[in-house]
């Protein structure tokens, strides 16, 4: 499933033109993150291989890409996400700037999201 997911993120990336063939790698992300209780977004900044807390939740990032020359074009990202209390595995996958309901993470009192890599 991973890795059907990642040949589609991968091909999205590349149909979107000739000067968007190749993805670079960002040294980080900014993430936005809702607590949909309360109403109060935080953007979550964190560099590749680094986790941080959000509400209950700990988000860590793998890996940002983002089109090859287009530095502000769509960013994607490789992140895991998990109940900082227990554990649990909540979402772990590529989720895309652009489309973050085609693979986003599916809880009920929190939703984040990808904004941009850090270059």
């Amino acid at each position: 499933m991973k890795i059907a997911w990642l040949g589609l993120v991968l091909s999205l990336c590349a149909g979107a033109g000739a000067a968007q063939e190749v993805a670079s790698v960002g040294v980080g992300a900014v993430l936005r993150g809702l607590d949909k209780i309360n109403g109060q977004a935080r953007d979550i900044d964190l560099s590749n291989g680094e986790a941080n807390e959000f509400g209950r939740l700990t988000v860590e990032l793998a890996q940002c890409r983002y089109p090859e020359g287009n530095p502000a074009g769509d960013a994607y990202a490789f992140m895991t996400i998990r109940e900082t209390a227990s554990g649990r595995e909540l979402f772990s996958g590529w989720m895309l700037a652009s489309s973050p309901a085609l693979n986003a993470l599916e809880h009920p009192r929190y939703d984040v999201w990808v904004l941009r890599c850090k270059i």
